[in-house]
Parts: structure tokens; sequence; C-alpha cells
């Protein structure tokens, strides 16, 4: 059940932002646009919610709530960037925006610093809401499943890490037809 609340909650969270800029930029309406972005952290809080009931109630502790704890930290730690990304697109779709730039070299390799920056933050917070969620299970509850989580958030951040670190010492090139 809260792997379908999982699901669900994604969708959700995907369905808000395109609302919102089609608000924004098609209906320009930036009112009803913010009002509309603004409202995808609910879709967390319904997220974070469903899965500490259901272990408080006497769920099974499972692979699917970790995956809730996971959501929600990268969820809060990239969520903003998700959102930018997708409103310079739809800005340059629907509104005569400019084209989104592509990263290469320095750049690119900083903006991989930035990702492990805000991975060790996703994964922090991930790591906290699953001994939350350990905290809040029922009495008896078997929770090998939540701590089990611990070391793939560990193998998560070490691939991030050498990402920017392969990045660093062999920067992403631009192609020929590129511009400088």
């Amino acid at each position: 059940m809260i792997f379908v609340i999982i699901m669900a909650c994604e969708i959700g969270f995907w369905v808000l932002i395109a609302l919102g800029l089609a608000a924004r930029y098609v209906l320009r309406r930036p009112r009803l646009g913010a009002v509309l972005l603004i409202l995808t952290p609910v879709v967390d809080l319904v997220l974070l919610a469903a899965a500490a009931l259901d272990l408080r109630g006497g769920g099974e502790a499972s692979f699917a709530h970790a995956l809730a704890a996971i959501y929600l930290g990268f969820s809060v730690a990239y969520g903003h960037r998700m959102v930018r990304w997708a409103d310079v697109r739809f800005a340059h779709r629907f509104a005569g925006g400019p084209a989104p730039v592509k990263l290469y070299g320095r750049r690119y390799a900083a903006a991989c610093w930035a990702d492990v920056l805000r991975t060790a933050l996703a994964l922090g917070i991930a790591a906290g809401i699953l001994w939350l969620l350990m905290l809040v299970a029922a009495d008896g509850t078997d929770i090998t499943a939540l701590e089990g989580v611990f070391p793939i958030l560990g193998v998560v951040f070490a691939i991030e890490l050498i990402w920017a670190i392969s990045y660093t010492v062999a920067p992403k090139k631009a192609p020929a037809h590129a511009t400088p």
C-alpha cells in the first residue's frame, strides 16, 4: 500500500509542477501558478504521514517505507532545483525565455560538486526520516528492512562522489558544434 502512495505522491508532485507552470506561462496567471508550485511540499507531508501512520498502526516495515524516506529526502534537497529546471524549459517553450544552458568543463564539474552537497543533504534527511520511522513503528515491529537501507545510502553517496571526482579529473567536453 505504501508503494502505491509513493507513486501517487510522485505523480502528484509532477502534476502540481506542470499545472503551476501551465498556469504561469500558458494561462498567464502567475499567482495561481505560484500557489500550485507552493503546494508541492504538501505532497511530501502526505507521504510522510502515510508512512508513519502505517508503521504506527502495526504495518510491516518494508523497503517501501524506506523508499518513502529516500523520496522525501531527495524531494526536499532537489525539489527547488527540479522546479527551476522545469521552469526554464517551460519559459523557453511557452514564454520566449532563453534556452536552457548546457554545462561543460569546469562549470559542469562545479555543478557535480553542488550535487554532491545536495545528495548529502538528501541522504541526511532520508536517514533522519528512517530513524523517525523506526521510532514511531509499533512495538514489536520488525524494522530490519529500514535498518538495512543505511548502507545503501552510503553507496548512493559514494556514487555521487565518484561522479563528481571523475568530471573534475576528466571534464565534460563541449561538442564541436557548441559555442564556448
